[in-house]
């Protein structure tokens, strides 16, 4: 699995999240033991974090909240709201620069997975990601009526 350092920004965060709930989906970890693998993929600053938390909490409750509390309190620490701002203005203001529509589609992908506030479902996904292709591509991605990301 991923490991987190804190210092990877909010993609990182998302990715470790996502990595791990995928691993802890696939492996069938048990709820109460969900919080203590994670734990175990903190390094660095995060692991130091964790381990101040498992100091003051004591070692049984700092490992009995949930994978969701655990995902909370990383959010809280490493995702904080004005992040989550400026995130959402760059999506808004997102376009292709240049010729570079990968470039484009991956940064528009990584933050289509944090600023669910302007994209709630594929239809305003799929919208969003034509509306900042270059003219000459737009009208003929428009023209095919892409119903996914994936299609567009």
């Amino acid at each position: 699995p991923l490991n987190f350092k804190g210092t990877e920004g909010i993609v990182g965060l998302s990715q470790w999240v996502e990595k791990m709930e995928s691993v802890l989906h696939i492996s069938g970890y048990a709820v109460e033991n969900q919080v203590k693998f994670a734990t175990c993929t903190l390094m660095g600053a995060t692991l130091t974090w964790w381990n101040g938390h498992v100091r003051t909490l004591g070692h049984d409750a700092a490992y009995a909240i949930t994978w969701e509390i655990l995902k909370k309190k990383l959010t809280d620490k490493y995702y904080p709201k004005g992040e989550i701002k400026k995130l959402e203005i760059e999506l808004w203001n997102l376009k292709v620069k240049g010729n570079d529509v990968r470039g484009y589609t991956q940064r528009f992908q990584e933050l289509a997975l944090m600023c669910t506030k302007f994209i709630s479902n594929e239809t305003d996904k799929v919208d969003k990601y034509i509306s900042g292709l270059l003219d000459n591509i737009h009208g003929n991605v428009m023209a095919a009526r892409p119903k996914t990301l994936d299609d567009a």
